[in-house]
């Protein structure tokens, strides 16, 4: 009988099961490319790793930017964005307000101190016609050059322009925002005011105010009372206010109806609120109204050195058209002054319809009307002539 060897205790082949590899050594004669962990088994997988913008904190903040991103672009694009621009064709109409302005009030936010020199003796006039047919956001128009709508003191300016001058000169601030509404240099200041006529309102006239607030421009819709002193432009167009030195500017629509804040006056009425629109051509000299009734002519830009008699003319009271206002063209702030006083009794309702005197009188009697407003453009609202009375 054949005995087998005794083994040698080496093995003679690969040990059979599930433990069992592969015969031949990994390519490469490298380690392995990950180390085993533990004690002898397989090695654990390692986790994918997660991209730059899969942490928790980078996705806060992501979100964070993105959200102030929205918020910022919501916010600029408000048509009532705080803005207070420098220029003025036109402002924001979200608020719908109009702030009433007596004459001899200097009202808040103003650019200068006052430079009126006369009171408040111009004699008003009411613009014939009625306004039942008219739009409720309206108002009607007068010429620059119509003979009475302006009046005053034979050789006496209603407003210092000199002095008007100095307070700039003294405020190098206020007259860069004075100039930026204008839209001229500010070293142009001095040179635009002496081109400018001093007369006085014989009409309750509809506005753009700009105050002057926090080191910049502000712009809101207003009324001035007739008798109000103001500095004119070669086209009859006010644009200065002398109570307070605020630049003026036409005024714009309102996107609703608008509603009157301030202090009004006796024989105050929306329906004679009126607006200047530019004269065709340049005014040579501007047909005046003393408070006695006597008539005379000041030439664009004269102080009343030159002022001389002439006769009544033949329509002593400014014919007047309904003007359909036209939208803003630029996005500036249109509230009316935080330091207003306070609100009047308002009518939204539109313009009353009762007719104005046709003659030269004094205005009506106190009405209960204090509201109603109307707004207006003179760049480039469609008129239609208003129907006699």
């Amino acid at each position: 009988m054949s005995v087998d060897p005794p083994s040698s205790g080496r093995p003679t082949g690969p040990p059979s099961g599930p433990l069992s590899g592969p015969s031949q050594p990994p390519s490469g004669g490298g380690p392995p490319s990950e180390p085993p962990s533990g004690g002898g088994g397989r090695g654990k997988e390692p986790e994918p790793r997660r991209p730059w913008w899969g942490s928790v904190p980078r996705v806060a903040i992501i979100a964070t930017a993105v959200v102030a991103a929205v918020v910022l672009a919501v916010v600029l694009s408000r048509p009532d964005n705080g803005g207070t621009g420098a220029s003025d064709g036109g402002t924001s109409t979200a608020s719908g307000e109009v702030f009433l302005q007596p004459a001899a009030d200097t009202g808040p936010d103003e650019f200068t101190e006052s430079t009126a020199q006369e009171d408040s003796s111009a004699s008003p006039v009411t613009p014939p016609g009625d306004t039942e047919s008219a739009p409720q956001n309206a108002v009607r128009g007068v010429n620059g050059d119509a003979p009475g709508l302006y009046g005053g003191t034979r050789n006496v300016a209603s407003c210092d322009v000199e002095k008007q001058i100095k307070y700039f000169e003294d405020a190098p601030d206020k007259e860069r925002a004075f100039a930026s509404v204008v839209r001229i240099q500010p070293s142009e200041v001095p040179a635009y005011l002496r081109s400018l006529t001093p007369v006085q309102l014989r009409m309750d006239t509809r506005v753009t105010n700009h105050g002057y607030k926090n080191g910049a421009p502000t712009s809101y819709q207003a009324v001035l009372q007739a008798g109000t002193a103001a500095l004119v432009d070669d086209r009859g167009v006010p644009r200065v206010r002398c109570a307070c030195g605020n630049p003026l500017s036409p005024p714009v629509a309102q996107q609703s109806a608008p509603k009157t804040t301030g202090t009004s006056w006796p024989g105050y009425k929306s329906s004679n609120v009126v607006m200047v629109t530019p004269s065709p051509k340049p005014v040579d000299e501007f047909v005046m109204c003393e408070p006695d009734g006597e008539w005379f002519k000041r030439e664009a830009g004269d102080t009343g050195d030159k002022d001389h008699k002439t006769k009544k003319p033949d329509k002593p009271s400014p014919s007047a058209s309904v003007t359909t206002p036209t939208a803003p063209t630029d996005s500036t702030s249109s509230q009316p002054p935080t330091s207003e006083p306070p609100t009047s009794d308002t009518d939204t309702s539109g313009p009353t319809t009762d007719e104005p005197p046709t003659s030269d009188t004094q205005q009506p009697p106190p009405d209960n009307n204090t509201g109603g407003d109307t707004g207006g453009d003179t760049g480039g609202g469609t008129t239609e002539q208003a129907p006699a009375s």
